[in-house]
């Protein structure tokens, strides 16, 4: 007996219709059709879904233009330190803000300069996505791993095992993040560095990376175990005891292989939440600090200038809506390639 995710190229004598959900489709002999594996019908469905793709293509270019933007930077003629405002007299006024219109915006300066500091804004936007983004797809990768091995091995042997780690979890998932991630920064960094001395940006990034980490891989845990739970009873996984395979040989190939669905569905949500957390950090200052660019610092910035200065907050705040929009609209996309009956 096989398990639902190897029932897939199943080959079949009698034509039927190439409806939404049937795995057959006409093959180049006259009279005879072939089996369309799930992966080819979850492309199918996906490619009819406009929002999605928009939503992927969106997503791929803010993925493609943080990798690209040393390459960027060069072809501009730009980079995020330079203080432009202070070198060339005449972008910033007596008071540190920009003289020309929307917040200094020129040929030079496609979407202006930072106030009194004069760094170029675009490049402040591109390398702060890109530091970003990074750090949040670090962050998601390590709850998904954490949260699936703790879900399959919860789900699968239960007893006090499960209790166990069921208790761990529900504590974690008690604690105030919030608070917990503002209290628990400047103890993680203080603990290998002294407080006379500067706090290395790779420092700051580990520690952000382990504090989210510690407080957000509890949502894909429960969601992994409830699966299991449902899974471990069923006929491909009994007949998998009965020939006696290892409790890891089932783990790996009767249970994860079903539950790929659901983990890479919460794992689209993860991801832009993540990305929130470190803007967040950064915003209230215990994540990147100057001149560590990072969209959450320049929200900071803005947030004490915006009545002089409002285009500053602009672009950033229209990046940062348009990829965590986007990124949630994927996984509702995703969501209803895999499984059809979910978006009705």
């Amino acid at each position: 007996m096989t398990s639902p995710s190897q029932t897939a190229k199943v080959g079949t004598d009698t034509p039927g219709p190439d409806a939404e959900g049937l795995s057959t489709e006409k093959s180049g002999k006259p009279g005879q059709y072939t089996g369309r594996s799930p992966g080819q019908l979850m492309w199918a469905r996906f490619k009819r879904d406009r929002t999605g793709m928009i939503s992927a293509c969106v997503v791929i270019f803010f993925f493609a233009i943080a990798a690209l933007a040393p390459v960027v930077s060069w072809l501009y003629g730009k980079d995020p330190y330079t203080l432009y405002g202070q070198n060339e007299y005449g972008l910033l006024d007596d008071f540190g803000f920009p003289t020309g219109p929307n917040g200094g915006m020129s040929a030079d300066h496609w979407f202006g300069i930072e106030p009194e500091l004069g760094r170029d804004v675009f490049m402040q936007l591109l390398y702060g996505m890109r530091t970003s983004l990074y750090t949040a797809v670090i962050v998601t990768i390590l709850m998904v791993i954490t949260g699936v091995l703790v879900g399959l091995v919860g789900g699968y042997f239960g007893g006090r095992v499960d209790y166990w780690l069921g208790r761990v979890t529900d504590f974690l998932m008690s604690l105030p993040s919030q608070l917990f991630f503002i209290a628990t920064m400047p103890v993680v960094v203080s603990v290998f560095v002294s407080p006379q001395e500067e706090t290395p940006t790779y420092l700051r990034a580990v520690a952000m990376i382990t504090v989210l980490w510690f407080l957000g891989w509890m949502s894909m845990a429960r969601l992994v175990r409830s699966q299991v739970l449902s899974l471990r009873e069923r006929e491909f996984v009994e007949a998998a005891k009965v020939t006696g395979a290892s409790p890891w040989r089932i783990i790996r190939k009767e249970l994860l292989p079903n539950i790929f669905t659901p983990v890479l569905v919460q794992g689209t949500y993860m991801l832009p939440s993540a990305m929130l957390s470190v803007a967040f950090l950064s915003f209230i200052g215990v994540g990147y600090v100057e001149p560590t660019p990072d969209w959450g610092r320049m929200f900071a910035t803005a947030g004490g200038i915006y009545e002089n200065d409002p285009t500053y907050m602009f672009f950033p705040g229209i990046a940062m809506v348009i990829f965590v929009v986007a990124f949630n609209l994927l996984g509702d996309s995703v969501r209803d390639a895999f499984d059809p009956k979910s978006g009705r």
